[in-house]
């Protein structure tokens, strides 16, 4: 069954116009939790020097599927199953970029995605991460708070997390924070290089 998210569609532009800077010179992506497969429809023929690797649970590859036979596109790979709690696919990849998935998974599973893209990318490797955080343990907005809450709800062991646990977290599996960019909708694009 094809998905759709209106978020996609909403903030794919202010994202692509990043990307074409961060990648330029990279082969192949590697997108961590691709969802309804939106992204990587519209990112990978806008992208055409990369290979892109979609990936997410089983559950959601049907619609990712979809979306990358609607595309025809020779470089939208087919899609793999990754789940952040068993090892990864082995993939070759200088690149990753994971789209609104650090709020939806536990702390713990972060981790685990950070320890396996660590091992991952080659030095000189980009990271890519898009979605809200806070700043100083603070929302950024009201909005973001509101979210926070709505996902602590939902399940206590998601939440937008904050910025700066992010980059430390990132640091201690040996990638840098190169670029913070603000972008629409109070959410932030981070841009890691691995040492």
């Amino acid at each position: 069954m094809k998905r759709f998210s209106d978020a996609c569609e909403r903030n794919r532009e202010p994202i692509l116009a990043i990307l074409r800077r961060v990648f330029a010179g990279r082969a192949s992506v590697l997108e961590i939790g691709s969802g309804t497969g939106q992204h990587a429809a519209y990112f990978a023929p806008a992208l055409p020097n990369l290979a892109w690797q979609p990936s997410d649970v089983a559950e959601n590859l049907p619609s990712i599927r979809i979306w990358r036979e609607e595309a025809q596109t020779p470089r939208l790979l087919e899609p793999i199953e990754l789940d952040v709690d068993r090892p990864f696919p082995v993939v070759e990849a200088d690149a990753v970029f994971s789209a609104n998935t650090c709020h939806i998974i536990s702390w713990t599973q972060i981790e685990r995605m950070f320890g396996a893209i660590e091992t991952l990318l080659p030095s000189g490797g980009v990271l890519v991460l898009y979605g809200p955080f806070h700043y100083g343990g603070k929302p950024t907005s009201p909005s973001n708070a509101e979210f926070d809450q709505w996902l602590r709800n939902r399940d206590p062991k998601s939440g937008v997390r904050d910025f700066e646990a992010i980059a430390a977290l990132a640091l201690r599996h040996g990638m840098v924070l190169k670029e913070d960019n603000g972008m629409p909708a109070n959410n932030r694009l981070l841009v890691f290089h691995r040492r």
